[in-house]
């Protein structure tokens, strides 16, 4: 019989052995089955935050700050670098005439959630141009915009919802100023707690001479290109323009890779246990098989069949654990809103997930079956025979 043939009877022989004792297939499957689920879960507030992100942008939109910064909130930019590039090429006009230029200023604000109480920290935004920042699909719900010179701010909805303070008309000590609540407004399907309010009304407060970054509004996106090389070509004004796509990636970049960071160090502890757990339960069923073994090697079964066959079992016994994490993770945490570090959106189980929470247990099980299959390719033949 040759190798290929003794594989396949020995596969068909130990997967038809398991019925016998399902224990240590339990242990097998509940493992991954956790593993692959926490694993998942956890990889889908990366995705989220993603899409979120994504389904904020808008393609002909270009972010504009200073040269070496990271992001918007290292980055200074005074008024006279804003007003230099207010007439490059490339830039919409409003139906006055005027270019749709905003400049931003970023500062943390301070909020208590409404169910525990917790302090959480968000974004107060200064722009230059409200109806910049509220073009669909954000709008106001309730309300009215900010008056610029006024300390007025309007929030998003989801900050109603998750923290206390943020009702219509309610005040809000900045600096030792109160400000005014004035309105509401929706971003969509966005989760995110935001405070708009008026740009030069801020730095005035904080003593802040410039701003973080300039959003720019683009006739189209194609023209992002003639833009840019408009503001390289005055190297003067030490500026930098990415698409918001381009920015809204840099932005996230530390944030997904801690959340990676933590997603696969917990996995991989998890998957430990796991791994362990199924080389316990395999050398069980090993121990079992030990006269069968014996006797299948005096008979001329090879060592590699035999090994071949406790490996491919081994990543069978996960393939099910496999499946029901990636299907568990998707049931019960697919869109479910999360607040990690502050910042709220959805959790997002996509396919790419589970195939990675697949392909991890697929290498739990191989790896889990290294040992016992070794094991069980060296059992003596003289040994097993006189096994009772």
């Amino acid at each position: 019989m040759n190798l290929l043939r003794q594989f396949v009877a020995l596969l068909r022989m130990n997967l038809a052995n398991e019925r016998a004792r399902p224990g240590s297939v339990l242990t097998i499957v509940v493992g991954v089955t956790c593993t692959v689920a926490v694993l998942v879960s956890m990889l889908a507030m990366g995705t989220g935050a993603r899409a979120q992100a994504d389904g904020d942008v808008h393609d002909d939109e270009a972010i504009v700050i200073a040269q070496g910064a990271q992001g918007g909130f290292d980055s200074n930019i005074s008024r006279d670098q804003m007003v230099a590039l207010r007439d490059l090429p490339g830039i919409d006009h409003d139906k006055d005439g005027e270019p749709r230029v905003a400049g931003i200023v970023f500062t943390p604000f301070e909020g208590h959630r409404r169910d525990t109480g917790r302090r959480v920290f968000f974004p107060l935004v200064g722009s230059s141009d409200a109806k910049f920042e509220l073009r669909p699909p954000a709008h106001l719900t309730e309300g009215r915009l900010f008056k610029p010179g006024l300390h007025e701010m309007i929030t998003t909805n989801a900050c109603v919802g998750q923290f206390d303070g943020f009702e219509l008309g309610a005040k809000r000590a900045v600096r030792g100023v109160d400000w005014t609540i004035v309105g509401h407004y929706d971003q969509g399907q966005s989760l995110e707690c935001v405070v708009l309010t008026d740009a030069e009304t801020v730095m005035s407060l904080f003593n802040r001479n410039g701003f973080n970054r300039i959003n720019v509004r683009l006739k189209a996106p194609s023209d992002f290109a003639a833009f840019n090389r408009a503001l390289e070509a005055k190297p003067d004004l030490k500026l930098e323009a990415k698409t918001a796509r381009a920015q809204a990636d840099a932005d996230l970049k530390q944030f997904k890779g801690l959340l990676n960071f933590v997603s696969y160090f917990i996995g991989s502890i998890m998957g430990i246990g796991a791994t362990l757990g199924a080389v316990n339960s395999l050398y069980s069923i090993v121990d079992a098989r030990r006269r069968e073994l014996g006797t299948l090697r005096a008979i001329g079964f090879r060592s590699g069949a035999i090994v071949a066959a406790t490996l491919v079992e081994s990543i069978l016994l996960a393939l099910p654990g496999a499946l029901l994490g990636a299907a568990l993770a998707w049931l019960l945490f697919h869109h479910m809103a999360v607040s990690p570090f502050g910042f709220s959106f959805r959790l997002d189980v996509t396919a790419r997930l589970a195939e990675i929470g697949i392909a991890w247990a697929l290498v739990m099980g191989f790896v889990g079956g290294l040992l016992p299959a070794q094991r069980a390719a060296r059992v003596p033949i003289t040994t097993a025979l006189r096994a009772t």
